[in-house]
């Protein structure tokens, strides 16, 4: 049982001051499932996902992909994104340009009474959303986010993601997750 202990810790400057931490203690009558008797228990099957009905479900149009970049996986405009047909991971690909238009970074440059979002905050929140979304259904590629996410962080003024950011990456993400979901 996870149990958090008060006590007090002496600073570098000698002074004292309140400090706290978590431990685990052993409860006699805890028990994990592991220990329990019966048939085994099966976990809730994870929902299927697909691309063509999460981009249908939010108006989304997938159009050919132009780009000459070959270093480009794929990019958004306004409502309609184009993937790369030789991307590496294109289901991330998709969920990261999904998220362009989701969070509204392609009609940004329509409202000229908003600020726009920095370019470094626009790719850490779309990649932040790839990311939720390839590790809710279990996909590859989730392990190239962090980085990317990283070295775009580090081009802005802040080194952590706003609570406005975190709050719109969630909300993002859940909704791109059920607009795919198939079960």
């Amino acid at each position: 049982m996870p149990v958090t202990v008060k006590r007090k810790e002496i600073d570098d400057t000698g002074e004292e001051q309140d400090a706290s931490f978590t431990t685990f203690v052993y409860k006699a009558r805890w028990f994990v499932l592991a220990q329990t008797d019966g048939e085994a228990m099966e976990l809730p099957a994870m929902p299927a996902w697909d691309a063509d009905r999460c981009l249908n479900a939010l108006d989304i149009e997938r159009v050919a992909f132009t780009a000459t970049d070959g270093n480009c996986q794929g990019y958004a405009k306004q409502r309609q994104i184009a993937i790369n047909p030789v991307a590496q991971l294109p289901h991330k690909t998709v969920f990261h340009e999904v998220a362009h238009v989701m969070l509204g970074h392609t009609s940004e440059a329509d409202f000229n009474d908003s600020e726009l979002t920095p370019r470094n905050l626009r790719e850490v929140e779309a990649e932040a959303v790839a990311l939720l979304c390839c590790e809710a259904l279990s996909l590859e590629g989730s392990e190239y986010c962090p980085g990317y996410i990283q070295e775009w962080l580090r081009r802005g003024t802040d080194s952590a993601i706003p609570e406005k950011s975190a709050q719109k990456i969630l909300r993002v993400a859940d909704q791109i997750l059920k607009a795919g979901a198939t079960v």
